[in-house]
């Protein structure tokens, strides 16, 4: 948030028109795209660190599978030309929660950074997948068994996917900030319900954001070092 030399890029593909509402968000169906934008933006804010720019390509919530591949790639590979990013970050291949929009976007954000990638231009150093280790969805689903919900079942749409934890290339220590991150998350008072699931405590959902894991997608042959 502090580096004046980090230029942070963020693109969304959909407004998220389509999910949940949460009772007492103020939004309604036909006003839930604009408020979660708005959402968005005030997380940003809380966080300390606004992107510096940000493209919403608006397709609809829940239907960019539907969107030619080609599209897709040619819209995020336009805006990969004119930043030459260093590192770009997305889902990887399961979505996280195998949602298929997610899907639709890391494919087509995989496609575009190697379609640019090891072309001797500057940028394109790293391309990494947010991703779970199997071992945190495994003692997530101990505790949702405590507590009475249901385990997360990695072929349930919208449940939480892990992947083998020598899979993970990247840890990050969150927990300076992991206060600041739960902060942000209550900005998306839409998605209030997945943001505080019943029955979890505050303190472990902080616990939650206390660690960043990702996978390495580019590079393909990991670094001997991280």
């Amino acid at each position: 948030a502090d580096d004046p030399s980090l230029r942070f890029v963020l693109i969304h593909a959909t407004d998220g028109e389509a999910g949940s509402i949460a009772e007492g968000s103020g939004a309604t169906r036909e006003t839930l795209g604009a408020v979660r934008r708005e959402e968005d933006r005030r997380a940003w804010v809380t966080l300390g660190r606004i992107p510096d720019r940000h493209e919403w390509f608006g397709y609809p919530d829940g239907g960019l599978a539907d969107v030619p591949r080609e599209e897709l790639v040619e819209r995020i590979s336009h805006i990969f030309s004119e930043e030459r990013p260093d590192v770009v970050m997305t889902f990887g291949p399961d979505g996280i929660t195998g949602h298929p929009d997610h899907i639709a976007i890391s494919g087509a954000t995989t496609e575009a950074f190697e379609l640019l990638a090891g072309d001797g231009s500057p940028g394109f150093r790293r391309l990494t997948y947010g991703a779970i280790p199997q071992s945190m969805v495994d003692r997530i689903n101990r505790k949702r068994i405590v507590l009475g919900l249901e385990p997360w079942h990695p072929e349930t749409i919208y449940h939480l996917r892990g992947v083998p934890d020598d899979e993970i290339g990247i840890v990050i220590d969150t927990s300076s900030v992991a206060q600041r991150v739960r902060a942000a998350m209550r900005e998306h008072r839409s998605q209030w319900a997945d943001m505080n699931p019943r029955g979890v405590p505050e303190e472990d959902l902080v616990k939650s954001v206390s660690r960043e894991t990702q996978v390495i997608a580019w590079p393909r042959e990991r670094p001997a070092t991280i």
